[in-house]
């Protein structure tokens, strides 16, 4: 061939500086691209073989090789694929922004499908430039007859090319690293990257060090493969020894048979697995080998609880899987991340364009080829197709819940904790994957069973309906005249049964056990809510078309819990009470409750109105007060139970001897019971316990 020189044709003006400084924000993504490069290559000379076109040598193998080399300062790339003529080299790579893949398409459209045909662009190459002061190409086309090429171009911006030396069909392409780049001449470091990037792509990609002495290992003879390399025939001879026998003579008996081995060169381990197991069919897969997949890819040595094998065709191609993995306690510390793949090419961890929000708290691996990637191959065109991907994601993760909570409800609820906060997450941010799941979201209630939320307010309805009959029968005798009024108080309680349902909830079984003991006494179901997710939660549950409302079982006493008693008779012990609390406590703004508990054994106790929890609850979250400004606590009431002891023998001594004493500890008890008590606070209390003890002794 005749050779030439000129400067690069930019197709799109400026473009060339555009893609070296700012279409590649991550520089180790030049080596993603040309490994890409030799996957296309080989992916076309396999099509037109298929074709018949062309015909394989008979030892042919399909490989990429990456070679680091750190004295001449160079990485280069070979692949065994398709190879270029010199006009092809001129149209493919001095006409930047022209994509060589898709005017193969294009050529043979009719014959093939697009399927594996990973580079869209004609761009790849060019990420070399972001490392290397001068790039050469060497390549042999597979043409009949074709002559070898020699493409060479310092900058970016002038080329030279002429005839080349390759005598194998493929292409080899060689970096002559810049001064900051010298890192990628590192054999560790480039490892590093083709792990990150390459480590699933569809042909076998090999690491080596340029001038390295060679390594040996020794196997047995039977394993020999005919690409092997013998250095040596090794004979190891049959090991005796004397033993004695059951008739106690000595005898020699052999312990290890003769074993014929060799020394070859050490075998190349390919870099990545050309058929992960997310591109095979999920009956093809065992149990053990999706755990042994997730420890692979994600380092986690827990295992994970379940997963969704996502195996698409139509009307878009997607396969991947996703793990749900045994979460932390707290949502602040999930930590998730899907690895987005394109044609078995990493592209990045949780796109949220693809990846709805909320499943970024799981791990796994989505692969979509028909994803409309930028030219950097790193971000997604806007395009409605991807919103149809997300939307597909999201409907099989719901049906693959729904499905487990239908046919392996035990399942189901053995992983229901760990799964809860993922799934509430869900709710919140997509209201798709609300409507589907809102029927299988489960609550475990006091007795250490899941119940559904509808199952929750059966049970409660039911058990108000019975007292409501109980009523009823009592005053089936009455006159006319109450008759009438019996009437007016049946619509009341028909008005009341429109109104929204309490569902009691915990979020403490240690710090509220008072308080539950009490609930259990009246036979009052509650349901355990104990992460922080839940309190946004239960905002849009009350929202939803079950008219409910949530309360802590800390806000107030249930009705079944108290006795009726003469208002004037509370009102006065609850002014007398009020005063001696506050004396007492110094809390001139403390606000006290007097009920008559059913349960005269408890003392007090302290009640947080709901509206007033949740809130804290707001404020806290957003930071808001200031200025040293308790805004955060306050707001607890002190309800003191007449029918208790105590109680009244503060009411009858008001000014005894050791009236404030009781008084403090009978509210640091209650607020124990509601919270924990400050380090300050907690002192005092315990000291004075020590001295009410010491009281007791005398």
């Amino acid at each position: 061939m005749q050779s030439r020189t000129g400067s690069l044709s930019i197709e799109s003006e400026n473009m060339f500086p555009i893609i070296k400084k700012w279409l590649y924000s991550d520089h180790d993504i030049f080596i993603r691209e040309l490994v890409s490069n030799g996957c296309d290559a080989i992916t076309k000379l396999k099509k037109l073989e298929v074709m018949g076109e062309y015909s394989f040598p008979d030892d042919y193998k399909a490989e990429i090789q990456v070679v680091v080399d750190p004295e001449e300062k160079t990485i280069s790339f070979t692949d065994n694929g398709i190879g270029m003529t010199d006009e092809e080299v001129n149209e493919y790579i001095n006409q930047v922004a022209f994509s060589g893949a898709t005017d193969f398409l294009e050529k043979y459209k009719d014959k093939t499908n697009e399927e594996q045909i990973i580079g869209h662009f004609g761009l790849g190459f060019y990420s070399a430039f972001m490392v290397a002061d001068t790039v050469t190409i060497d390549t042999l086309s597979c043409q009949e007859g074709a002559e070898a090429v020699h493409w060479e171009s310092e900058g970016g911006i002038n080329f030279e090319m002429s005839e080349g030396t390759k005598d194998t069909v493929g292409t080899t392409i060689t970096l002559y690293l810049s001064e900051d780049s010298l890192e990628f001449a590192n054999e560790y470091r480039v490892r590093e990257v083709l792990n990150k990037y390459c480590s699933f792509m569809p042909v076998e990609i090999f690491l080596s060090k340029a001038n390295a002495e060679q390594e040996y290992e020794t196997i047995d003879a039977a394993d020999l493969r005919d690409d092997d390399v013998v250095v040596e025939n090794i004979v190891e001879e049959a090991k005796t020894e004397e033993r004695e026998n059951e008739n106690g003579e000595k005898e020699v008996v052999e312990v290890s048979p003769r074993k014929e081995k060799v020394k070859i060169n050490t075998r190349p381990v390919s870099i990545s697995d050309t058929t992960p197991l997310w591109m095979k069919h999920p009956n093809d897969c065992t149990e053990e080998e999706y755990k042994a997949f997730y420890h692979k890819v994600f380092n986690d040595y827990k295992e994970p609880l379940f997963w969704i094998h996502l195996n698409m065709d139509y009307p878009f191609n997607l396969k991947g899987i996703l793990y749900f993995p045994k979460v932390n306690t707290e949502y602040d510390n999930l930590e998730g991340v899907i690895k987005l793949y394109n044609n078995q090419v990493f592209i990045a961890d949780n796109i949220k364009e693809v990846i709805p929000e909320f499943l970024m708290l799981l791990k796994g691996v989505i692969d979509c080829p028909d994803l409309p990637l930028n030219v950097s191959r790193s971000a997604l065109q806007n395009d409605g197709f991807v919103k149809k991907i997300s939307d597909y994601i999201t409907k099989k993760v719901a049906d693959k819940l729904s499905g487990m909570y239908k046919t392996d409800r035990e399942n189901y609820e053995k992983y229901w904790d760990d799964i809860s906060p993922f799934i509430k997450y869900g709710c919140l941010k997509d209201e798709k994957f609300k409507e589907k799941m809102e029927e299988y979201i489960i609550f475990k209630n006091l007795d250490d069973k899941y119940i559904t939320l509808p199952e929750y307010v059966e049970a409660r309805k039911e058990a108000e309906g019975e007292n409501t009959d109980d009523v009823n029968e009592e005053k089936e005798t009455e006159t006319t005249e109450e008759a009438s009024a019996e009437d007016k108080e049946n619509d009341d309680d028909a008005a009341k049964e429109e109104e929204p349902t309490t569902v009691y909830y915990v979020t403490d079984m240690q710090q509220q056990s008072q308080y539950i003991n009490m609930f259990r006494e009246q036979n009052i179901d509650a349901v355990i809510l104990t992460h922080s997710i839940d309190q946004p939660f239960i905002s849009q549950l009350e929202q939803g078309d079950l008219k409910v409302k949530f309360q802590r079982i800390d806000a107030d006493l249930t009705d079944s819990m108290t006795e009726e008693v003469d208002e004037e008779t509370v009102k006065e012990q609850t002014e007398s009470l009020t005063e001696i609390f506050k004396k007492a406590l110094g809390k001139e703004e403390l606000e006290v409750k007097v009920e008559k508990f059913k349960n005269e054994n408890i003392s007090s106790m302290m009640t947080l109105p709901e509206e007033t929890r949740r809130m804290q609850d707001m404020m806290k979250m957003y930071s808001m007060g200031g200025n040293g400004m308790d805004m955060f606590g306050g707001g607890e009431v002190l309800v003191l139970n007449s029918a208790n002891k105590l109680v009244q023998y503060i009411l009858d001594n008001k000014d005894g001897e050791h009236t404030d004493l009781f008084c403090k500890q009978l509210y640091d008890l209650a607020m124990i019971a509601h919270k924990p008590l400050p380090a300050d606070e907690m002192t005092e209390f315990v000291a004075r316990s020590n001295e009410i003890m010491m009281l007791l002794a005398k």
